[in-house]
């Protein structure tokens, strides 16, 4: 039996095992200082944040990367007149320099947020609050991993 021959369709195995096992050796690079701060002010639209106001709250060692909890907390009264409108969680060494944005409004009653996030290696975490006022603050943490995640192989 014949296979079909559609176009774009690959008909040979060796091509097709050997497009796979391409797509799965190709790893993602890991973000760098540079893109870091590149992410950071693509989210604040240009706009260099002041320091302060953002506490990051994550264990300065973490013995699995894996899964590491951390929080972000943001002095606001969080009033229709002055608010966080969103916070972004960003890394220096993860494939992605830019880990989750977290849009909030007076609505939200307190300016905090939780996760749990995936570290690849020790690196500077940075959390950057939007205010309602248009200006931008945050906060830093460096967390020391030594089961490394986001690692393939």
């Amino acid at each position: 039996m014949s296979s079909p021959s559609w176009p774009g369709c690959v008909t040979d195995r060796r091509a097709l095992i050997g497009g796979l096992l391409a797509v799965m050796l190709v790893r993602p690079t890991a973000a760098t200082p540079e893109a870091l701060e590149e992410a950071i002010l693509d989210f604040t639209k240009g706009t260099a944040p002041q320091v302060g106001g953002v506490v990051l709250d994550i264990p300065p060692l973490v013995e699995n990367g894996n899964t590491v909890p951390v929080s972000v907390e943001v002095e606001s009264p969080m009033t229709e007149a002055e608010h966080v409108r969103a916070i972004g969680l960003f890394n220096e060494r993860n494939p992605l320099p830019h880990v989750l944005t977290a849009k909030l409004g007076p609505w939200s009653g307190e300016a905090r947020i939780g996760t749990r996030i995936r570290l690849s290696n020790t690196q500077r975490l940075v959390a950057v609050a939007a205010m309602s006022d248009g200006s931008y603050r945050f906060g830093e943490a460096q967390v020391i991993v030594t089961l490394a995640a986001c690692v393939e192989g």
